[in-house]
């Protein structure tokens, strides 16, 4: 028998696989919010200030509150954080060695992201793979169905996401001082991570040099992309209004990954995607339910549509990408736990790890 999160995530699963296959067929219509030349991404950088980057007055600045270690490399970290009005846990991987500066690479949750792990280590093994890395890599804790981006309005279910200034602008300084980071990074995500990844990346396109994005969706300014942004957040108690407004505000078009590709020049891009077809974890053995009850295999044909549209786009802006479409694989943790090592050697060339 399912548990309630079991079902919940079955549920969910459902609704964002018919959100995405109804409209498979209008996945290339035009934007229908505004012209391609609408507004354009935010450009600033952990470098400096944005001009138009949320302020809170009379509030300390941004600091690690405290720290609990998992084991001597593996540590729990809370940063107190002025945009999301409370203390953010991190968690953090360090290296073997440890005297000399080295990259960091940020790693985003799935949209189910839980209040006290990240599923790159319960379920992809990520503390594992970064074992013998020499890279500090920091994990999400928490954030389900936020997109990590920064919410119009604090939301009644969800809470204040302000993802984008805490994970852009508030954390990146603290590691880099606190664990000697040299200000190198990278940034990757799954499924409602992989989109995130990629419109931090066209958003704050100086603080990243490399991103991989595994089996998401990256046109938020479709009729399509909205319905299954609105759909995850729905599915998750959200009121979809609340992250970028009615479906009629801009700000859709701000975190369009496609229309804003162009940002991502210069980057090593890494993107991943199965084709829904039964793939060899698809067994009863596989610890993600999502696959074994159906929904994973409709929802990753849906992204690699997705995943596909964003290639040929990079592709005709001249854009390098690597980019990977397996025969086999539903949308799920075995198949993303493979790819983090497929991803790796391009992102660990651009951040000479």
């Amino acid at each position: 028998m399912l548990s309630r999160r079991e079902v919940r995530r079955w549920v969910s699963s459902a609704i964002v696989s018919v959100a995405l296959i109804s409209g498979a067929a209008v996945f290339g219509a035009p934007y229908g919010l505004a012209a391609p030349d609408g507004p354009r991404p935010n450009t600033g950088s952990a470098d400096g200030p944005d001009p138009a980057a949320p302020t809170i007055p009379n509030v300390p600045p941004p600091s690690i509150d405290h720290i609990v270690p998992i084991n001597d490399r593996w540590l729990r970290v809370w940063v107190n954080s002025p945009a999301m009005r409370r203390a953010v846990e991190v968690q953090v991987l360090l290296p073997r060695d440890q005297t000399h500066p080295r990259p960091t690479v940020y790693m985003l949750d799935g949209r189910s992201a839980e209040a006290e792990s990240n599923n790159w280590t319960t379920l992809g093994h990520a503390d594992r793979f970064f074992e013998d890395k020499d890279v500090n890599v920091v994990l999400t804790v928490g954030g389900p169905a936020s997109f990590y981006t920064d919410w119009k309005r604090p939301d009644p279910v969800l809470g204040t996401n302000m993802w984008e200034t805490f994970l852009t602008r508030e954390l990146p300084p603290l590691i880099d001082a606190k664990f000697n980071g040299n200000g190198n990074n990278a940034v990757m995500g799954v499924s409602m991570g992989a989109e995130a990844a990629m419109m931090l990346a066209i958003r704050q396109p100086k603080l990243y040099t490399a991103v991989a994005g595994h089996s998401g969706c990256f046109s938020m300014g479709t009729d399509l992309g909205q319905a299954q942004a609105r759909a995850v957040v729905a599915t998750y108690g959200g009121t979809p209004d609340n992250m970028f407004g009615d479906q009629h505000d801009p700000a859709w078009l701000d975190h369009d990954v496609l229309l804003h590709a162009e940002a991502l020049r210069g980057k090593a891009i890494y993107l991943s995607v199965g084709s829904g077809l039964p793939g060899r974890y698809d067994t009863l053995d596989n610890p993600d339910v999502v696959s074994t009850v159906g929904f994973g295999g409709p929802l990753e044909a849906a992204t690699n549509l997705c995943t596909r549209r964003l290639t040929d786009r990079l592709t005709a802006l001249g854009i390098p990408v690597t980019a990977t479409f397996r025969a086999t694989g539903t949308h799920s943790w075995p198949y993303w736990a493979d790819e983090l090592g497929q991803s790796w050697p391009t992102i660990a060339r651009a951040l000479g790890a």
